[in-house]
């Protein structure tokens, strides 16, 4: 039996990683179990750090979480920087949603009055200020809103960046698969065992294995938050052999359909992405390639001339209220991470620190408390509710 650590996290994705260097930087002893480290949806996700144009009436509350994740990413790529020397793509860049048609270009001015009505800085743009911010628009887009408070982060950088920072401050990387979580006699987390049959101790045990954890057994029934998988495709396409195709990140609204194009330093460009209730399935489909293009090139017409470089499909793990489940569960020792959705990498670092602190000092801070794992949801309503 291997020895016990302050610390295991069943699940090394963007959420399971950043936790675990911010927490060995604090002087635990810390433990990852995945069978492939930052190689789920972190690896396929675009790296947006978009607090206001994912903020959305009636979550008030989670905008404000988005708003005080958005603040700390500075400090942590900053401190990532200088304990690994990666540089993870970090940029202050800013965004800008553009609307195809009238229908469109109403929705995004419905959506500006919500975030005027919040104080989020955001403006509208008529169609010529939004191809002056971007040459490549398409000539017919009809206006849109720039929100310099949306940035990126380049995603498979700070995913290599943080293994890097984790084995640099001694967290021990396990490639295995968690399957359940082993109890004492009152009942409270010791460890976890793997599909290896390992079983590996700690005194606290962090589930942050994304739409995998509520698959994880030797649970009571009810102790796990409740969520599902939504798949998203994302293309990346090579615009240029170096240097940038555009500064802004373009978030459009196409007939109704949401497209965003995060150009990427090096001359790529992420094209993304859909969002398909299908369960566990990961596989590419033509038909979700196709869309993904169709809904680009109507946006920004060089894409037709643009190179194919991979189209790749992962699962977001998703809550019934769109806010993320980070805190303890009734089982004592046992803390949770996970239900980010279409947020992890903004709420990666203030998830961190989160579970860094509540180990620390038993309380998880706000704004994150505002969010508490045991949280009830309305039921579904059924046909005979009607």
């Amino acid at each position: 039996m291997a020895e016990t650590t302050d610390v295991v996290f069943a699940g090394g994705g963007i959420i399971g990683l950043a936790a675990a260097w911010e927490a060995a930087q604090r002087g635990l002893s810390v433990r990852v179990v995945d069978p492939a480290p930052g190689r789920g949806a972190a690896w396929v996700a675009a790296g947006m750090l978009a607090p206001v144009t994912e903020s959305s009436f009636g979550e008030e509350a989670l905008t404000r979480l988005f708003l005080a994740a958005s603040a700390s990413w500075p400090g942590f790529a900053s401190r990532l920087k200088t304990a690994t020397g990666w540089d993870t793509g970090f940029r202050a860049c800013g965004a800008i949603a553009v609307a195809l048609d009238a229908s469109d270009r109403a929705q995004i001015d419905q959506l500006l009055d919500f975030q005027h009505g919040l104080g989020l800085e955001a403006s509208r743009l008529s169609a010529t200020d939004c191809r002056s911010l971007v040459p490549v628009l398409s000539p017919a887009v009809r206006g849109g809103a720039l929100m310099p408070g949306d940035h990126q982060v380049d995603n498979r950088a700070l995913v290599l960046s943080l293994i890097d920072g984790c084995v640099r401050a001694g967290v021990k990387l396990t490639s295995d698969r968690v399957v359940s979580v082993s109890l004492d006699r009152k009942g409270a987390a010791t460890g976890v065992v793997t599909e290896g049959g390992e079983i590996y101790l700690a005194g606290t045990v962090v589930l942050a294995a994304g739409v995998d954890t509520p698959a994880i057994g030797g649970l009571p029934e009810g102790v796990l938050p409740p969520v599902r998988p939504v798949k998203g495709h994302v293309a990346r396409l090579r615009a240029q052999p170096d240097g940038e195709a555009f500064s802004h990140t373009v978030r459009g609204l196409v007939h109704g359909h949401h497209s965003y194009l995060v150009p990427r330093a090096d001359g790529s460009v992420v094209v993304g992405a859909t969002s398909e209730e299908r369960g566990y399935d990961t596989t590419v489909q033509a038909g979700a390639v196709h869309s993904l293009l169709d809904d680009a090139r109507l946006l920004v017409p060089a894409v037709d001339e643009w190179e194919f470089v991979e189209c790749i499909a992962g699962l977001r793990p998703a809550s019934p209220d769109n806010a993320p489940f980070v805190g303890p569960t009734s089982v004592p020792r046992l803390l949770v991470a996970t239900g980010h959705y279409r947020n992890g990498f903004l709420l990666a670092p203030i998830t961190a620190e989160s579970v860094a602190t509540y180990i620390a000092t038993g309380s998880v801070p706000p704004p994150l408390d505002a969010f508490p794992v045991d949280r009830r949801f309305p039921a579904a309503r059924t046909g005979s509710d009607l």
